[in-house]
């Protein structure tokens, strides 16, 4: 029974969660793509649907009000797939020459998953970056530290966040089960609903986080009382979502997987 109430795998997100802080280079390049069609997009609006596959994520923004008006007083028309497969082509071709530049482990995360990892825990991943982007991630992430035992991407299993597909191919391939052994940490709105979908714990995490949308000069430089409001409004929509847990810093994490277990027995005889 101890066995069963004790967390085994943490699935992270990328991008937000333990490398490029804040979530900067997809964000960068939808602006560039976008902006050489001709259409201006708040740095909200392009990180509303932050996390989803890319190709469904320029879907969003052109689906938008703000796109999707800018988009036909441009070209007289809506867009079409044929515009998303355009688009998509030339965000894959940008980020893949950037990306790994942003590969740099958020601070805390090396250290905290080493901790993770003394404690027997198996540490998983999940990411809307293409496994053919990843190749440019993962050596960079290895070269400062950080490493995931297994890495799932939406092209592997054709069905990306908030699915749990990803999450459950985690789960086949490191042989973790049940759902609630499982933890999914991210930073984003469909990292959350990707773990709960799965039937697994969510923590969502504020500091370096896409939802936050601060780079670390912003962060560090920014009015602590509006610093905290923000993070107020980030956890509320962690919340909304689901997330059984909101940390401030990934250092919180083992803390906050010490709090899971312990509900476990109490979420066990409420089933």
């Amino acid at each position: 029974m101890a066995e069963m109430n004790r967390i085994q795998m943490v699935v992270f997100d990328w991008a937000g969660t333990t490398t490029d802080y804040g979530g900067v280079a997809p964000s960068v390049v939808f602006d560039r793509v976008f902006r050489e069609e001709g259409i201006v997009l708040t740095k909200e609006e392009i990180n509303a649907p932050m996390g989803m596959e890319k190709k469904a994520h320029i879907r969003a923004l052109l689906t938008s009000p703000s796109g999707d008006r800018q988009w036909k007083e441009r070209y007289g028309a809506s867009w079409t797939e044929q515009d998303v497969e355009r688009l998509y082509e030339k965000f894959e071709g940008i980020l893949y020459q950037m990306v790994a530049e942003y590969s740099v482990p958020i601070p805390g995360v090396v250290e905290t998953v080493r901790q993770l990892r003394e404690k027997g825990l198996k540490i998983g991943s999940t990411t809307g970056y293409t496994s053919q982007m990843m190749e440019q991630v993962l050596p960079r992430a290895a070269e400062l530290g950080y490493e995931a035992d297994c890495v799932v991407t939406p092209d592997v299993t054709g069905a990306s966040r908030p699915t749990p597909f990803m999450l459950y191919e985690c789960m086949r391939r490191l042989n973790v089960y049940p759902p609630r052994a499982v933890v999914k940490v991210g930073d984003t709105v469909v990292d959350i609903l990707e773990g709960k979908n799965a039937g697994a714990w969510s923590i969502g995490i504020l500091t370096g986080s896409n939802l936050l949308g601060l780079t670390r000069a912003e962060y560090e430089a920014m009015d602590p009382e509006e610093l905290a409001q923000r993070k107020q409004k980030a956890a509320e929509r962690y919340t909304e979502a689901g997330a059984d847990l909101v940390i401030d810093s990934i250092r919180d994490l083992p803390a906050a997987l010490a709090e899971l277990e312990r509900r476990m027995p109490e979420q066990e005889a409420a089933r």
